[in-house]
């Protein structure tokens, strides 16, 4: 800052301004509540049905954000604003008491061109009027003035142009639209963008060649920061896609014993949490830099690069940096397709990933014991599941391949985990990306974690799914089968009809859907949690069934018979044998099913629901279906006579519900210790007969 700005500064304007800001941040604040407490409240409640059910609801949560944002944003831009006026005023104060100082010694300081400035006498004793005392002054006084002076302007260019800088970094934030991004004073905000630079300047100069206690402060510094979206977005913008890549290059190849991924290997895990978190917020910024950053990265995932002993891929890379945090869906999309598109040209698994490096291919991942890291759909289908929305469009996406198709039912997988013999990484975080994508909930076990109205794009990649699962027959990964158990329990109105229509005519294909069930009860576990998630669905369509009770029954008991002729075709199939595995020796479980199934009835049905979910399970568990199984050898008669009790519980919940039209004298058939059971029993016999059609049995 020049002296005569300082000087002559007239900071009335910026004091209006701020006011001006003060009062627009009240008048968002009251809009920011109205979007909130009225438009999407009303919203939320609101019984959405076609294209408003996604368009007009999901333009309703927008509009409310920005609201939300653009109160965020007026109130950082008026905190930053207010200190830097504030620290203005207080250096034009301290340069008017310099400036007074040297007065009284008869020295000034005048301004040279250039924004620079020299000391000078007030009036030179030659030159003084008759009778005018001049005041003597010094060699030091004439320096301490000149210090003073380039001080106060060196404080006072650095809060005006870090001011600037960060204000800048926020507007960049968002190209449209308002960034999110709240601080409480231009220090904060500064210091973040100051941070960012530090750390990624590490980064790229010294790589893994860093101290042991430069990697500890840089993991700190990593860990505070990474939920801060200025630090987020300067340090990936600093650091750049390839630096990103290069770095995890060298830092995850062992060469020698004093390389950090051994002297610092119990610091590893956290480092990589920090840095995808820090990663993934960045990429929500829409600043039109980071749109670039992430389609440079996309490009440079394809190329190899060089670590100490030997080369992987930059998808290698980058997908183990992609394990924690919310990437944005867009770059998630384009890194997805670009990487199934990479891994068909390769024609796997005669080139697999591990064939670029040899045996001296190294471990990229640290944040799981077991899991190499080698394989980089690992990391991407983890990213997914953090990511519904973006997970739906990948398994809907037929262009430029159909991916659904190549990650549930072409894909070939290895094994990442050449320590452990337990399940494969990547067939589990598909699974988990899966049921993302059908359900709109990243994590269906996280606490607070509630159903999501289907949007029609989630009900097809439900379908989708569905159908590539079942076309992989006995090959059907034993790792998804939780995963689509869940799935069918958050579809669980939609599956209930489908397994009940005596027609076949509802939307899901019955072919897939028994071979699916089939696949899922060859293990005993994943088949009692389809069973349990069905129990609630058929509890729940008697609890809302008003119009036709009769249907209820007789939908509660064909499904019961196509569930148990899908476990009949995994125990005893007349084609296969026993194709279950050695969990049916083992004693039954009961699963917590959570709170993302459907919600029958617009979830208003609460503590009835799960006291007849219970019970009707409750009995289940006490059948002869134990003892079924431990020899594989039931036959038709045995496998249904095995589920009486979960059928007279069914009909038992009903009667609670439905006993004043059962006893109406119109309704004949229903009555409570004979009819009930009958007519279930028979429909459950319907469902059977429909089931082995179905499955080619009959």
């Amino acid at each position: 800052m020049e002296l005569e700005t300082l000087r002559n500064g007239d900071f009335a304007k910026l004091g209006a301004a701020l006011t001006a800001w003060n009062e627009m941040i009240g008048k968002l604040e009251t809009l920011e509540q109205d979007a909130r407490d009225d438009l999407k409240a009303k919203s939320d409640k609101a019984k959405w049905a076609g294209s408003n059910a996604t368009i007009t609801r999901e333009f309703v949560t927008k509009t409310a954000g920005e609201f939300s944002d653009a109160h965020t944003q007026a109130t950082t831009i008026y905190n930053i604003l207010k200190d830097t006026r504030d620290e203005l005023v207080s250096y034009k104060e301290e340069l008017d008491q310099a400036l007074e100082r040297g007065r009284k010694k008869n020295i000034t300081v005048v301004p040279t061109g250039g924004g620079g400035f020299t000391v000078t006498m007030l009036i030179h004793p030659d030159r003084a009027a008759k009778g005018t005392e001049v005041a003597d002054h010094s060699q030091q006084d004439v320096d301490h003035l000149r210090d003073d002076v380039q001080r106060i302007l060196n404080r006072a260019s650095e809060s005006d142009s870090s001011a600037a800088r960060v204000l800048k970094a926020i507007a960049d934030q968002a190209e449209l639209g308002f960034s999110g991004a709240n601080y409480r004073d231009r220090d904060t905000a500064f210091e973040a963008v100051k941070k960012a630079e530090e750390a990624a300047k590490l980064m790229k100069e010294k790589g893994d060649e860093m101290s042991p206690e430069e990697f500890r402060g840089l993991n700190e510094t990593l860990r505070v920061y990474k939920d801060d979206p200025l630090f987020q977005e300067q340090f990936a913008r600093t650091l750049g896609p390839k630096g990103v890549l290069d770095f995890w290059a060298d830092l995850t190849d062992v060469s020698t014993p004093n390389d950090l991924a051994r002297t610092q290997l119990d610091q590893l895990g956290d480092f990589q949490k920090n840095l995808s978190l820090t990663l993934a917020g960045a990429t929500q910024s829409d600043s039109p830099a980071m749109r670039q950053w992430e389609n440079d990265m996309v490009r440079l995932a394809g190329d190899q690069y060089q670590t100490h002993g030997t080369r992987v891929y930059g998808y290698q890379l980058m997908s183990n940096l992609m394990r924690t945090g919310d990437y944005d869906d867009q770059f998630l999309n384009k890194y997805g397709n670009a990487l199934v598109e990479t891994e068909k040209k390769m024609k796997l698994p005669g080139n697999y990933w591990t064939g670029v490096g040899g045996p001296n291919m190294p471990k990229m991942n640290f944040m799981d014991g077991d899991d190499f890291g080698r394989d980089p759909m690992t990391g991407f289908m983890t990213a997914l599941s953090n990511s519904p929305d973006a997970s739906t469009e990948f398994f809907n996406a037929k262009d430029p391949q159909d991916n659904a198709a190549w990650v549930l039912k072409e894909r070939p997988s290895f094994d990442d985990t050449p320590l452990s013999d337990g399940p494969s990484p990547v067939l589990e975080a598909t699974g988990a990306a899966m049921f993302a994508a059908v359900s709109g909930v990243g994590d269906p076990d996280a606490p607070g974690a509630e159903f999501a109205e289907h949007t029609p794009e989630q009900d097809e990649a439900m379908k989708r799914s569905l159908k590539y699962l079942a076309a992989t027959g006995n090959d059907f990964p034993s790792e998804i089968r939780d995963d689509m158990a869940r799935a069918m329990g958050n579809h669980g109105e939609t599956v209930h009809k489908a397994m009940s229509d005596p027609l076949g005519s509802h939307g899901l294909d019955a072919g897939d859907l028994m071979e699916v069930s089939k696949q899922i009860s060859r293990n005993k576990d994943t088949y009692g949690l389809l069973t349990e998630q069905m129990n609630n669905a058929m509890m729940a369509d008697i609890l809302t069934e008003q119009k036709h009770p009769e249907d209820s029954l007789d939908k509660a008991g064909r499904t019961v018979g196509f569930l148990e002729e899908a476990r009949y075709q995994a125990t005893n199939d007349k084609k296969d044998g026993d194709i279950t595995d050695a969990s049916w020796k083992k004693a039954w479980t009961y699963h917590l099913v959570g709170g993302v199934l459907t919600p029958i009835g617009g979830g208003l049905i609460g503590d009835p629901l799960q006291r007849g979910v219970d019970a009707i399970t409750t009995a289940w568990l006490q059948d002869k279906t134990n003892e079924i199984n431990a020899t594989a050898s039931a036959d038709h008669k045995e496998t249904y006579e095995a589920r009486n009790g979960q059928l007279r519980a069914l009909a038992d919940e009903w009667y609670k519900v439905n006993s004043d039209w059962a006893e109406d004298p119109a309704h004949e058939g229903y009555s409570k210790d004979h009819g009930v059971y009958s007519s279930i029993g028979a429909s459950a016999n319907d469902g059977n007969k429909k089931a082995e059609g179905v499955a080619g049995d009959q």
